[in-house]
């Protein structure tokens, strides 16, 4: 029992010790940090936006995806993630179910479907679609929102950012702000 309490105690001490270290000192310093140089970032990367009568109000971020199924909006990648194989049968009829979704959702629309909104992203909230998704898009919501396409296509542009330093990421459209921008309000 000695013995065994000799090799608990500073089991138990190195236990207590790393816990504070690492779960509140380290934890603190670094929120504490980003809180100082990145403030917004460190947030969650909030977009606020100024209603007409004057008042802020906070819409979403614009690195979690939001949910839009309206036709007047882009419409961003479907949520959830799966660990399906390329070749499961379960995976193949979710996909045959989002093209069927699509097609009754924009039926005049008769182009490829990119693939972004078929397959969910890796993390389930992927806020970007690619410039090709956007752009199958514009018909459809030129035609809903009564407005020109070029002006749909140049909101568009505004909010594609491209790769990162020329070479790393391809060219994404975030959804949210599109859409803010579609009703106004950036």
């Amino acid at each position: 029992m000695k013995r065994f309490l000799k090799i608990l105690r500073p089991a138990v001490s190195f236990l207590l010790i790393f816990t504070v270290l690492c779960g509140i000192v380290y934890t603190g310093a670094v929120t504490g940090i980003a809180q100082l140089i990145f403030p917004n970032k460190a947030n969650g990367s909030i977009i606020t936006v100024t209603l007409k009568d004057g008042t802020e109000k906070e819409i979403g971020s614009k690195l979690i995806a939001q949910e839009f199924t309206k036709p007047e909006y882009l419409i961003g990648r479907p949520s959830g993630t799966s660990n399906l194989s390329p070749t499961s049968k379960e995976l193949k009829k979710i996909v045959e179910e989002r093209i069927k979704w699509w097609h009754e959702f924009d039926p005049n629309n008769t182009a490829d479907i990119p693939s972004d909104l078929i397959y969910a992203s890796g993390s389930g909230v992927d806020p970007n679609i690619s410039p090709a998704a956007a752009k199958y898009q514009v018909m459809r919501i030129a035609k809903v929102r009564s407005m020109d396409e070029d002006t749909v296509r140049e909101i568009i542009d505004k909010y594609t950012t491209g790769s990162f330093l020329g070479v790393f990421g391809e060219p994404s459209v975030n959804v949210l702000k599109v859409n803010l921008a579609l009703d106004g309000l950036l």
